[in-house]
């Protein structure tokens, strides 16, 4: 699997870089992100199944605390993952499985999934229907 440094904005940059063979930056507080193309092609149809199984760390399944179609989570602070961009989910499982990004539930849920149970995952919850939204015409109070 290949990795580069990356961090908050230029992480896009960074990703273009690194895939085009160019320089990566190396600055102080990068974070190390993996390139979710290097996955083998998701399967839509055994990430759901995959979505819906229970986890051996904590019991639960990815739809208990995303819902149903990764459209509405337990928690307010969870995010919505139904239509979210393959390579953003497949990147984040990466993360969590790796430890460099951290979260009680989601580093553990992470840590036992193979690079092609990430991709069936991150595959189907790309598929499934889109509610997040930008802040587009939201006004801002000053």
């Amino acid at each position: 699997m290949k990795t580069f440094a990356a961090s908050g904005l230029a992480l896009a940059a960074t990703l273009v870089l690194a895939a085009c063979g160019g320089p990566t930056p190396a600055e102080p507080g990068v974070v190390r992100a993996t390139i979710a193309s290097a996955l083998p092609e998701g399967r839509i149809e055994e990430g759901e199944r995959k979505a819906n199984a229970k986890g051996d760390a904590t019991g639960q399944s990815c739809i208990d605390c995303h819902g149903a179609d990764g459209n509405n989570p337990l928690d307010p602070s969870y995010p919505k993952l139904g239509g979210q961009y393959r390579d953003y989910l497949a990147q984040s499982l990466q993360a969590y499985r790796s430890g460099e990004r951290d979260h009680a539930l989601m580093s553990n849920q992470a840590r036992g999934l193979d690079d092609q149970q990430i991709a069936d995952l991150a595959a189907y919850f790309a598929s499934r229907p889109a509610q997040v939204r930008d802040l587009h015409g939201v006004h801002s109070i000053n």
